[in-house]
């Protein structure tokens, strides 16, 4: 369906791909994997025709619809989530468009000398929206929207005021709705809450085309995909299989070609030191000749190239007392929302506190009252003694101070640590070499998060809590930060919908419900054992 033909592609100095070639064929779905600026998101543009090769082909079976949903989701304004949905169905939208319009037109009392040719024209029009499948599009549309969690009132009231990760939402929608021949999906799980993550899921199990992706969720690419394509060195290199089996299939691939280069060095290690022992004497001068002849002819193999992967040693967090938080006797409330009535909750020391409900159950909320960023309505919140607390937000990425480097930040922040540890810290969280130089304002959102982490992590606080620490994160530096955490024995309450961080690091589930808390000890693991569920909103 989808060929790439010896391509190679150059952005500024840094060369993405060199002669590399690959191939999408019906009903694969392959997961695009690689490390950041590998080129995952060129490689998408070049097959949608929004970039060119520097030199080979991409070439696309005539016919294919190609349905394309990336993080710039574009501008959204005036229309209904639904409408906006339905928009990117072909002819059926553009009928759908007029439908309303004459709709509006027939009941405007300015136009009643016309109601005749609109009555008209309204019957022709309704006519070919039935014949496109236009209301049953409408349902499908509703469905797809459902899945992805939006109620009612957010699909029928304008896309303009919808949050920024509510859009994508919307976008990714629209291509779902689609169902072209080739899915290309640039991070879909981004934005996702577990309920939608899930959905989506099995709606891309389900579908029947070809499909590739990346995601920084290794559940979800494991639960999805037959084919991975790695990027690595300007190559596209294919494995069959899973994430998983593809892990597995790198790692022995990586253990074979150390093996094979040890085995090498070893011959020729020496073959060198006969040529150095006997060069200077005449009676062996053919055998030397020989001997330098083949080692010229040796196709010479190469190391494995490794990903580079940091580890950091963190410092261990101070003792707290036994009792790290006590809610007792909360209320909670938004207008005429009620989030909490009279909860009460106990979290005590090293307990990793996974806080688990559906949209607008308050997982956000119950973190807001324990960090004291938000009170309570009637009740207390009293943190226990020696607590030191951490906590990460979405919104704490917006403190970071626009002018300063990365490493300015970080010495900022810990001016008595020795450059050689803030280096290695930088590092850890993706910020080798130059990196450490570049602007806090140019961050992406993703840079943002891990440089916020690393300033919370280096000298941790015994209380740690944690709002959607991986949004955004590589599966490198997810596996970093999931490996420091296990290592931390402070007090952990957070909200995640990354089920492999999830089940590595939870020993207790706290699940919001309308009737209140509903707690698990034991772990994420043992709450999908326990409810037979991966996420309270998927519960019959």
């Amino acid at each position: 369906m989808i060929r790439l033909d010896n391509i190679s592609k150059q952005n500024g100095q840094q060369l993405l791909f060199i002669e590399a070639s690959a191939s999408l064929q019906k009903g694969e779905k392959i997961g695009l994997v690689g490390p950041n600026g590998a080129g995952k998101s060129t490689l998408f543009r070049m097959i949608t025709a929004q970039e060119v090769p520097d030199e080979g082909q991409v070439l696309v079976d005539r016919g294919i619809s190609v349905g394309f949903f990336s993080q710039d989701v574009g501008e959204m304004s005036g229309r209904s989530a639904v409408a906006e949905v339905m928009d990117g169905a072909g002819d059926v939208s553009t009928v759908a468009a007029e439908l309303a319009e004459l709709e509006a037109a027939l009941a405007d009392p300015d136009r009643m000398d016309e109601m005749e040719s609109l009555i008209e024209r309204f019957g022709e029009v309704q006519g070919r929206f039935e014949d496109l499948g236009g209301y049953a599009l409408e349902g499908k549309a509703r469905e797809v929207l459902a899945g992805l969690s939006f109620s009612q009132e957010m699909m029928d009231g304008d896309v303009s005021n919808l949050s920024g990760g509510w859009k994508m939402r919307v976008a990714l929608a629209r291509i779902l709705l689609m169902r072209p021949d080739v899915m290309l999906l640039d991070e879909p799980s981004n934005h996702l809450d577990l309920e939608s993550l899930i959905w989506l899921e099995q709606f891309l199990t389900g579908y029947e085309g070809a499909l590739m992706l990346t995601s920084h969720d290794r559940e979800f690419m494991n639960r999805i995909i037959n084919k991975v394509i790695e990027i690595d060195g300007g190559g596209l290199t294919s494995f069959s299989g899973d994430y998983e089996f593809y892990e597995q299939q790198r790692a022995m691939n990586e253990a074979q070609q150390q093996a094979q280069f040890e085995r090498q060095q070893a011959m020729l290690a020496k073959e060198i030191k006969f040529i150095e022992r006997f060069k200077a004497r005449a009676s062996h001068a053919a055998q030397v000749q020989s001997r330098v002849k083949k080692l010229d002819k040796i196709e010479r193999v190469e190391p494995p190239k490794r990903r580079q992967a940091v580890s950091f040693e963190f410092a261990p967090a101070p003792r707290s007392g036994e009792d790290v938080v006590n809610l007792k006797g909360v209320h909670k409330r938004y207008g005429q929302r009620v989030i909490y009535e009279g909860l009460d909750l106990l979290v005590r020391r090293r307990e990793r506190c996974a806080v688990l409900g559906v949209n607008g159950a308050g997982k956000s909320t119950l973190l807001k009252l324990v960090t004291g960023s938000t009170e309570p309505d009637e009740g207390s919140v009293t943190l226990g003694g020696s607590v030191r607390m951490g906590y990460f937000a979405q919104h704490a990425m917006e403190l970071l101070e626009g002018n300063q480097t990365v490493f300015e930040a970080l010495e900022s922040s810990f001016p008595r640590a020795n450059q050689g540890s803030l280096r290695s810290l930088a590092g850890c969280f993706g910020f080798s070499g130059d990196e450490v130089e570049k602007r806090c304002r140019v961050l992406s959102g993703g840079e943002k998060a891990r440089l916020v982490m690393a300033k919370m992590l280096y000298d941790p606080p015994n209380f740690l809590v944690l709002d959607e620490p991986t949004n955004h994160l590589d599966m490198a530096t997810k596996e970093m930060l999931i490996a420091a955490l296990a290592q931390y024995e402070g007090t952990m309450l957070f909200v995640s919908h990354d089920r492999h961080f999830l089940a590595a690091l939870s020993n207790r589930v706290l699940e919001l419900t309308p009737e209140g808390i509903h707690q698990y000890g034991g772990g994420y693991t043992e709450y999908v054992a326990r409810t037979g569920q991966e996420a309270p909103g998927l519960r019959s």
